[in-house]
């Protein structure tokens, strides 16, 4: 499992994998434009260009995108409902002008119209920009949510319910687990058990595997539903939760994505440092039990 953290853009995509390489990132995720706002200039080519040059440079695993705030792709409102699946179609083209290997989505909220067919309509809305961003190697992953009011995709079933709605489509499309989301939501992964009942639980519900973590700790018990992150082990999911993370997704190899409030380089340095801890003492374990 590779290790890497979100890293900010605003001094260039190039200077972004430097900063990258400098804290320890293994792999990386970024904006492909202001998650705050629905358009955007065209990413540069060149620009582009030298930031694929530049991973491919230093060895960086995947490249993660992480789309907009601003999409809902379960709104009542059919404009806002339209305009969110056209922003998922760029934000999906760009990824591949960025030759990034994944983009994570929220989902948004449920159906009002009809909340038991919300699964329905973010499917429709998710294979609509599949259409409109054209044919890729890019892959979509669908992230789960604290259950916070309307949310949608508090966990493996809600996922499970959008992917089964996507027909050939869902070839394209897999599921991102966030830790703090999945605490929030009622999972206490601070209890090894329950790792292994929500991974299995994936793997059941979506017919899939987990194929990325945003590993956040969770400044709230779990089941508040209050998405606030927190360092790896300061949180209620806490050191023992994240070391069982490992040991339940062991042989994966899925990308581990910090998401940590704070200040750079700090932030980033401490708690990569401690997830690669975590991460040689699992593998440390297992090779003890073989």
């Amino acid at each position: 499992m590779l290790i890497g953290a979100h890293v900010g853009v605003s001094g260039g995509y190039p200077q972004a994998v430097d900063y990258a390489v400098s804290v320890g990132c293994e792999c990386m995720q970024v904006f492909a434009k202001s998650p705050r706002q629905w358009s955007a200039r065209p990413l540069d080519p060149e620009v582009a260009s030298a930031f694929r040059r530049r991973c491919a440079e230093v060895g960086m695993g995947p490249v993660v995108v992480h789309t907009a705030y601003l999409i809902n792709l379960g709104s009542v409102d059919d404009a806002l409902w339209e305009r969110s699946w056209r922003a998922l179609a760029d934000e999906l083209a760009r990824a591949e002008t960025l030759g990034a290997a994944l983009v994570v989505t929220h989902l948004g909220t449920q159906f009002r119209a009809d909340p038991g067919g919300t699964h329905t309509r973010i499917a429709a809305g998710v294979a609509a920009a599949l259409r409109l961003a054209g044919p890729s190697d890019v892959r979509l992953l669908l992230e789960n949510t604290a259950g916070a009011g309307t949310t949608y995709g508090s966990g493996p079933e809600e996922l499970g319910a959008v992917l089964s709605g996507l027909g050939d489509d869902r070839e394209r499309v897999g599921v991102c687990l966030d830790t703090c989301h999945a605490h929030a939501a009622g999972y206490d992964l601070s209890d090894r058990q329950v790792w292994r009942d929500l991974v299995d639980s994936f793997e059941r519900c979506c017919d899939m595997p987990i194929e990325a973590v945003h590993a956040n700790d969770c400044a709230f018990p779990p089941g508040e539903h209050k998405d606030r992150h927190a360092w790896i082990g300061d949180g209620t999911i806490g050191k023992d939760g994240f070391a069982a993370m490992f040991d339940a997704l062991a042989g994966t190899g899925v990308p581990v994505i910090l998401e940590m409030p704070g200040e750079v380089p700090v932030k980033d340095e401490e708690n990569l440092r401690r997830l690669r801890e975590l991460r040689a003492a699992s593998a440390a374990h297992a090779s003890r039990a073989v």
